[in-house]
């Protein structure tokens, strides 16, 4: 079964309010399994525009990641964020080897 991922890229307008979407959405992540792979740290636009902010999130499988992104639990995190943030989240099927 493929992994799910979340990948997200997003400026953040007030850091300090962005905390209550964290605490918010971390129980979600634990109820669907999820496992920061990149969260925020240093890196070098090389193409494209760049976001202050990425975040790359796996999940068990692609459909965990969805239920995940679709619960009640993460939607009410989601309006916290978009809130204080702006930006792109894809949730993608990994690839099978």
């Amino acid at each position: 079964m493929a992994k799910g991922y979340w990948i997200g890229r997003i400026d953040v307008h007030d850091l300090e309010a962005y905390k209550a979407y964290i605490e918010t959405a971390t129980p979600a992540y634990k109820e669907f399994g999820a496992t920061f792979l990149v969260r925020g740290g240093e890196f070098e636009p090389v193409e494209g525009q760049a976001r202050s902010r990425n975040v790359v999130i796996e999940f068990p499988s692609y459909e965990a990641a969805l239920a995940c992104y679709n619960s009640e639990t993460y939607q009410k995190a989601r309006a916290i964020r978009q809130q204080f943030a702006e930006g792109e989240l894809l949730i993608v099927r990994g690839h099978e080897a």
